[in-house]
């Protein structure tokens, strides 16, 4: 059972690998493609933009409930056909509401996929071999990101609108190929899985189930801040205030954004020898103290004008840093959510909180591009110092509430005796 469990984990993260090299081809140029090279105008691009996260937020609510009485795999395919679709919608549509529809179809299919794809992660792995899993999963989506953004770099011309449609041609022949790679596993029913692979009926009131449960709440506020104070920041609030106050070219920003994934990539496995038996708690209080350095590195970087070597190094080192606190949460907290669920609402506890995240990438950008537009530099490199120091704070609260086997497996199989053998007594 090991083994086909071993083997559907390594199908799916194959098929999550190529699923984000196509998507690394277009998520740099969407902008672009839809305000010039369709010559659409900067407002269509920008609504296009904000479909993509209004059309993951309307989803959403719902998937976990089809994820736990349907199962994952389901979910997941109907997730890459409809990613599929509007990705290629979006390379052949020449017209605002066709580019607007696709950019609907595509927002949803990507925001089903990721919820289903961890519940299915969750199926093939333990407790204890789970960071490691949810850990690959995010080396892989990162590296084919940046290996696609790089060879789309190369095929992309904004003067022929047939290089973007080879483009999104790619990224939906790569999500259909994670489809395929998705339909052709075989789940697992295994009692390593802590029974995860619902059995009966799933139970009723599934929100006031998760909304009851105090460590989970928690744990989505933490993971608010989280995403609030990085992803949330880095195409918006971040990058203006590197531009604008920072006064680097955007060429460099380029080669942070590189920085970031390079760190990411580098040091993913390094990071996870050092983390994955560790408290999952003191991981996440860590990353709020090396974030709090990142910007406290990026505000620093504003106030060297005079020496621009310096203020891009520590801008560079600045999204270095990220990169390093991403790679310490990726085995920590989606691991964790799924330990915090019961096992009929996995898919709920994973949807809720991409959820949650999603939020944040919608609230994070505008806080952050409202501010530093604003002339309030300052005050916006205070309010994420204030969040790096929330998460330190909100993660060493939640590891109170944690049981111990939440907060570390490794502890408490390193505390399960090896079984001995007992002489045999006849009986009478």
């Amino acid at each position: 059972m090991t083994t086909a469990m071993g083997a559907a984990l390594r199908r799916i993260q194959l098929g999550n690998a190529l699923s984000a090299f196509g998507n690394g081809f277009t998520v740099p140029y969407l902008y672009v493609y839809v305000a010039k090279v369709r010559d659409l105008g900067a407002s269509t691009a920008g609504v296009v933009l904000a479909m993509l996260a209004v059309a993951a937020l309307a989803v959403l609510p719902l998937t976990g409930r089809v994820i736990d009485r349907r199962g994952p795999l389901p979910v997941a395919v109907a997730g890459t056909v409809a990613a599929a679709v509007g990705s290629l919608g979006l390379g052949l549509s020449a017209t605002v509401p066709m580019v607007i529809a696709s950019a609907v179809a595509l927002g949803a299919g990507i925001a089903v996929i990721q919820p289903a794809l961890a519940t299915m992660i969750v199926w093939c792995s333990t407790t204890v071999t789970r960071s490691r899993a949810f850990a690959t999963q995010f080396f892989l989506n990162n590296l084919g990101l940046g290996v696609g953004g790089l060879v789309g770099g190369l095929l992309v011309d904004e003067t022929h609108a047939a290089s973007f449609v080879r483009l999104f041609g790619i990224e939906a022949a790569m999500f259909l190929v994670l489809g395929v790679a998705i339909a052709t596993v075989r789940l697992p029913r295994a009692p390593k899985v802590e029974d995860a692979v619902p059995t009966e009926e799933r139970p009723k009131g599934a929100w006031r189930a998760l909304f009851g449960d105090r460590r989970m709440v928690w744990l989505c506020v933490l993971g608010f801040v989280l995403f609030f104070a990085c992803y949330g920041q880095f195409e918006s609030g971040l990058a203006a205030y590197a531009t604008e106050v920072t006064r680097i070219p955007p060429a460099t920003l380029g080669i942070a954004l590189s920085a970031n994934t390079a760190a990411i990539v580098v040091a993913q496995f390094v990071v996870l020898k050092l983390v994955e038996r560790r408290r999952r708690s003191r991981v996440m209080a860590v990353v709020g103290g090396i974030w709090t350095v990142a910007w406290i590195a990026a505000g620093l970087s504003g106030l060297v004008h005079g020496a621009p070597v310096v203020a891009t190094a520590l801008l560079i080192s600045t999204y270095a840093l990220f990169g390093i606190g991403e790679s310490m949460l990726s085995p920590t907290v989606a691991p964790l959510v799924a330990d915090l669920a019961p096992a009929s609402l996995i898919g709920q506890y994973n949807s809720a909180f991409a959820l949650v995240k999603q939020l944040a990438l919608a609230v994070g950008p505008a806080v952050g591009a409202l501010m530093v537009g604003h002339g309030m530099a300052v005050a916006y490199i205070a309010l994420l110092v204030a969040c790096a120091l929330g998460i330190t704070g909100l993660s060493l609260r939640l590891g109170r509430m944690l049981r111990p086997e939440q907060d570390n497996p490794h502890r408490l199989v390193a505390a399960v005796p090896a079984p001995r053998s007992e002489p045999v007594v006849a009986a009478a």
